[in-house]
């Protein structure tokens, strides 16, 4: 099944931006199933890599609903959490509001902040943060170079930098399995919870033309990252890129 939301070029942005907010209500429901519950481990493993230290300053970039946003917070971050989605935020917003996490996960009052915003333009200074975190949102850019890039410009020096999304397994078999399930299983809880098949048929779409984490390792190396790190899961099916921002000189 081809997606009706996968463009290239100058619609990119609209018609990714069309998806979340069809899916929005249902997004953090329809992760669960698809991933069997699995993508909370995946996060889980995010946070520890990303080694947030209390009163670090952490971005988190296409937040969504906010589940990075608040495990950083929690971990002692001042945290803020941008997207390009205003419904994806709003979710986000009423998570807040309800107390998401209280404690566990929101950590101190004031610590988290959401604000929309576009991934290729941010509106902060050079070397901001000590951490950036991107989850299931480079591969929705619109150039996954320049994303990279902008994440790198607000990176303070030491600050760590990682990436969470689809993997392409190097085995052949593996990948072809894998495909195949998002190919024909996937769009079905689209269709069931969303009543929107192709919204998930874009999941395959999009990581076909994605370089994933082979590609954003030499997008991290050609940014100046030393021995930047990819930890995988399943094979390969989804994985971590990693990668700390050297000192100038």
């Amino acid at each position: 099944m081809g997606s009706g939301y996968y463009q290239t070029g100058e619609q990119r942005a609209e018609r990714v931006n069309d998806l979340f907010a069809a899916i929005a209500p249902r997004y953090d429901l329809i992760n669960d199933l698809q991933s069997f519950g699995l993508h909370r481990w995946w996060k889980r493993r995010l946070l520890q890599l990303a080694a947030v230290k209390p009163g670090d300053t952490a971005l988190d970039l296409c937040c969504g609903t906010g589940d990075v946003a608040f495990a950083l917070a929690a971990a002692g971050a001042h945290t803020t959490g941008v997207d390009f989605s205003a419904p994806m935020l709003a979710v986000a917003e009423a998570r807040k509001a309800q107390g998401h996490g209280r404690g566990a996960e929101v950590g101190e009052p004031g610590s988290l902040t959401f604000r929309q915003g576009d991934a290729l333009h941010l509106p902060f200074p050079d070397a901001h943060f000590a951490v950036v975190t991107i989850s299931y949102g480079l591969r929705n850019l619109a150039s996954v170079e320049a994303g990279l890039r902008e994440m790198w410009r607000v990176l303070k020096p030491g600050g760590r930098l990682l990436v969470l999304d689809f993997g392409k397994p190097d085995n052949a078999a593996w990948r072809a399995a894998y495909f195949a399930y998002l190919r024909f299983a996937v769009p079905v809880f689209g269709r069931l919870f969303c009543k929107n098949a192709e919204a998930y048929a874009y999941i395959l779409e999009s990581l076909q033309h994605y370089p994933a984490q082979r590609g954003v390792d030499g997008g991290l190396r050609a940014l100046g990252a030393p021995d930047p790190r990819i930890v995988s899961f399943l094979g390969g099916v989804m994985s971590i890129n990693v990668a700390v921002k050297p000192p100038p000189g």
